[in-house]
């Protein structure tokens, strides 16, 4: 097995919340009685901790802004919500069938700690992860303090590792901790930008994973190996 650990991203990796997380920034910003990005902006930082986010948006922003807007955020997260978060369609049973195959699996997201726990208790699939790590405990992405903890804890080599995510971010991430990566391309960024981060492949969906892995474990693809394969 080439890969001993995958690192899950969570929001438009397994869980299919764009529209929740839209719906509660833009209920956050108007409660402030502020100027309402676009909803191409507010995608754009999906993945993001909710400080840079919030900077991300509004540049000028201070640590009071940050806060308000945070508090607001949270207010409607927590609440009942008209565009409610699922699993994306297969994810349940892929993180099972990588459980079984012997993968040690974690998480790395922009989420906080809250969030993540709500997250993952509502969905049934905290019992399969080793540990995970939020925004709000460490440094956001793009910036590798998440997966340098997760790799001190399970003593994992780097390249016997996997980021796997949706977003820029998430690659960026892998590349600034000396990861390989993967791709998906159903979340909230564009294939495209996924590409600029050298992916070891991009696929289009969740449940394509495993039989991708096996690719790599026939082939002897790792974390060492420079060329994406195709997908």
């Amino acid at each position: 097995m080439n890969f001993k650990l995958l690192v899950f991203d969570w929001d438009g990796t397994l869980m299919d919340s764009e529209a929740r997380i839209i719906e509660c920034v833009e209920a956050a910003i108007k409660d402030l009685e502020m100027p309402l990005p676009s909803q191409e902006a507010i995608r754009n930082i999906i993945g993001l901790g909710l400080r840079e986010a919030v900077h991300a948006l509004f540049p000028d922003s201070d640590d009071e802004l940050h806060l308000d807007i945070a508090t607001r955020y949270r207010v409607h997260f927590f609440s009942d919500c008209e565009s409610p978060s699922q699993l994306f369609e297969g994810t349940r049973e892929v993180i099972s069938e990588l459980s079984q195959q012997g993968y040690l699996l974690a998480v790395a997201t922009g989420k906080g700690r809250k969030g993540l726990d709500y997250a993952l208790e509502t969905s049934g699939l905290g019992d399969y992860f080793h540990l995970t790590r939020c925004a709000d405990e460490t440094f956001s992405k793009p910036h590798p303090e998440m997966l340098h903890q997760i790799l001190e804890e399970t003593g994992v080599e780097p390249r016997q590792a996997l980021m796997i995510g949706d977003t820029e971010y998430d690659l960026e991430m892998a590349v600034n901790a000396g990861v390989p990566a993967l791709g998906m391309t159903y979340g909230a960024h564009a294939h495209e930008r996924l590409l600029k981060h050298n992916p070891l492949a991009c696929l289009d969906r969740i449940t394509d994973i495993p039989a991708w892995l096996g690719k790599c474990s026939a082939n002897g693809i790792s974390g060492s190996d420079s060329q994406p394969i195709e997908s």
